[in-house]
């Protein structure tokens, strides 16, 4: 990084915590304030607000925000493509990757990644979201790719690719010729869910918390393992299931599956990297970049 201090900048204005950027930059809290101190002094502006504990955004602090979010793209930018000249990557990288990412949005990823890097050995892990947390904990992988973020300050969390769960039933199923269901119709059809630690049934009880509805108020007819299982479940059987949308684009297009709506619901959620706070090591920076780019139909 270039300017230190606005990494510093960029860190208070993202979690409004002099202490907690401190912490994740692995400084002091007062060098904290003397680089925001510097800044203010340089931009003859107050970047923020301060009242008691809590802290907030001047007009210019937002205005400086936008900017160095568009300066880190471009040091990204420039990082990624001196490396390409200089073909400096070798090395290995542990990936840890949850069931529904490691199935179906990975694998092209992986081979597009190997094909450019060939010097760099990756390893995937496959396992469910609780059991990446644990591992990135214990230092077995170096980069985690899950469904959702949890509650562990360890780790921090970067966008990759929204998804959306939908609800999924045997296109030979009557109920599947219904526009759409209610949302109490869930307490009554047959469905397969997840094993308990999975993502995607984390967040599809958080998305029906609003309505009053708890998993255990679900008429589950069976919960297994992965999406593969339930999926081949599925096609011997009228039960309903939620799955990610990329993981039945084929039974889909086949149409074998049909999506059945739910009234006044909807599932959307991130696919997210995590990794340990601090510096992102060079391998990493590397992947992330690649999958970024990576063109997804």
């Amino acid at each position: 990084m270039f300017d230190f201090r606005l990494k510093v900048f960029h860190t208070v204005a993202k979690r409004l915590n002099f202490t907690k950027a401190a912490e994740e930059l692995n400084i002091t809290q007062p060098a904290v304030t003397k680089h925001i101190k510097e800044i203010e002094s340089y931009l003859k502006s107050k970047v923020f607000e301060r009242n008691g504990t809590k802290i907030t955004l001047t007009l210019a602090g937002e205005t400086l925000l936008k900017y160095t979010e568009q300066i880190f793209s471009i040091y990204r930018q420039l990082d990624y493509d001196i490396n390409n000249l200089n073909e400096r990557h070798k090395g290995t990288l542990r990936i840890g990757a949850s069931t529904t990412v490691a199935q179906y949005i990975l694998p092209p990823v992986l081979a597009g990644f190997h094909q450019k890097y060939k010097d760099i050995k990756v390893s995937l892990t496959i396992d469910n979201s609780e059991k990446i947390d644990l591992l990135l904990q214990q230092k077995k992988i170096d980069l985690g790719i899950v469904e959702g973020r949890s509650r562990n300050n360890m780790f921090k969390y970067t966008e990759f690719l929204k998804d959306e769960i939908v609800l999924v039933t045997n296109s030979n199923n009557e109920l599947a010729k219904k526009a759409f269901i209610e949302i109490e119709e869930l307490k009554e059809i047959p469905l397969l869910l997840r094993e308990p630690g999975s993502g995607t049934l984390e967040i599809i009880a958080h998305h029906l918390k609003p309505f009053n509805i708890k998993i255990s108020e679900l008429n589950r007819e069976m919960q297994l393992g992965n999406s593969e299982s339930i999926k081949a479940y599925l096609q011997h059987s009228n039960c309903f299931t939620f799955l990610s949308v990329h993981s039945v684009v084929s039974e889909l297009t086949d149409k074998r599956f049909t999506i059945v709506d739910v009234k006044d619901l909807t599932i959307e959620r991130y696919f997210y990297f995590m990794e340990p706070q601090g510096e992102t090591a060079s391998l990493i920076e590397l992947f992330k970049n690649f999958a970024f780019r990576y063109n997804f139909k």
